[in-house]
């Protein structure tokens, strides 16, 4: 048996490319703002992370110009050796004031934080409890460590507890869950997660990705959200959606910290984060802080949005976040979807097997504090026709 030979039987990327339907890794040669340029035409940008709009503010792309030309493009080295600057030390500090916990640490990429955390956390008495729509980061550092996982339907606080309730005092659990789910745009069900982690012993991991900067009255996240900040034990963030670069972190007790500290692998043999990034990052704390109104307009449009997709008949779920699927069921559908849309001046992500479930194809839409109205308004537009072309509405 050749290890390669399931490449040449795999067609499918290599048959929409055929038929035209080929959306991912598509070109894109301006900033991430709410109109993007792709082979010289104008399109509005529905399918970026960049929910403040703040990977094009001017302070943060001078804050990232003054560090490289302090520090460098690059560390050269772990932050564990060599690796660690002055700026690193600040970015943690700023983001533990932020946060309002003891301690942070950063990583270099946001998948890099759950991998390292989850597999230096979970030994061999250790359980850890996921909710089955989690993040593949959040699969993939729980398979690393030593422990066992065990999934639980999505957002089924009854499955939740039959697992719980089914395992051994004498095991170590943890629930570690999205905050924002980052394909559905709905909420984990905090409040009764707490609840059951009190009643099991259990601990309680957040991965916000989608949630700080957005979500709770200072934009602390799903927690802040809910009221629960007291109840989760390790706050997992990215710097790559509200933050404006690229880049994750963990926030938690300075104990807990420390350990991961000493012992995640993805943080002590992967380079620090370049100079540029971690200024970024300050930077866009200090707009976060200062302007709340960025959230306010984010909310705005994610309203509307949700408001006029409904109307016309689309079927956005149980959104409750700047993330609004519309469902298409039939993947094919859903690439032909992402591609007509291109073709009418808006861009879309196709969301498909396994990232969903079969049959559960979608196309996923996002939303920037720094979309305009008649933004939204021309890509409904085109939404709605293609909605109709392809009978979904």
């Amino acid at each position: 048996m050749d290890v390669l030979q399931k490449c040449a039987e795999d067609t499918r990327y290599r048959e929409l490319r055929r038929a035209d339907l080929y959306t991912y890794y598509r070109g894109i040669s301006s900033p991430q703002d709410p109109v993007v340029t792709m082979d010289g035409q104008k399109v509005v940008m529905l399918g970026s992370n960049n929910y403040l709009g703040l990977t094009s503010h001017p302070a943060v792309k001078e804050a990232s110009a003054a560090a490289v030309m302090r520090y460098g493009t690059g560390c050269a080295g772990s932050r564990l050796l060599n690796g660690t600057l002055d700026i690193h030390i600040e970015l943690e500090e700023r983001l533990a004031e932020f946060m309002r916990t003891e301690a942070v640490l950063t990583f270099s990429t946001g998948f890099q934080v759950n991998l390292g955390v989850l597999s230096c956390l979970l030994g061999r008495q250790d359980v850890a409890f996921l909710d089955n729509m989690d993040h593949a980061s959040i699969i993939d550092g729980a398979r690393l460590g030593f422990g066992k996982s065990l999934k639980y339907k999505h957002n089924d606080m009854a499955d939740l507890e039959g697992k719980l309730s089914r395992t051994s005092d004498d095991k170590g659990k943890m629930i570690v869950v999205d905050g924002v789910f980052s394909m559905e745009g709905d909420l984990a069900n905090l409040p009764e997660i707490a609840k059951l982690k009190n009643a099991y012993g259990a601990r309680l991991f957040v991965d916000d990705a989608h949630g700080i900067g957005v979500l709770g009255e200072c934009g602390r996240g799903s927690a802040e959200h809910f009221g629960v900040e007291h109840e989760v034990d390790l706050v997992m963030g990215t710097f790559s959606k509200s933050l404006a670069t690229v880049g994750g972190f963990i926030a938690s007790t300075t104990e807990v910290v420390d350990f991961i500290r000493h012992n995640a692998r993805s943080a002590i043999f992967s380079a620090a984060m370049p100079p540029g990034t971690v200024a970024a990052a300050i930077k866009a704390i200090e707009i976060i802080e200062a302007e709340p109104e960025r959230r306010k307009r984010l909310w705005e449009s994610t309203h509307y949005m949700k408001q006029e997709l409904m109307g016309l008949g689309f079927d956005t779920g149980h959104s409750e976040s700047p993330v609004i699927p519309i469902a298409v069921g039939d993947d094919l559908v859903a690439f032909t979807m992402a591609s007509r849309l291109q073709e009418e001046g808006v861009f879309v992500n196709p969301i498909v097997t396994p990232a969903v479930p079969p049959g559960q194809g979608m196309i996923r839409t996002s939303y920037m504090a720094t979309h305009r109205r008649e933004h939204l308004d021309r890509a409904l537009s085109s939404i709605a026709k293609v909605g109709r072309e392809l009978d979904i509405i």
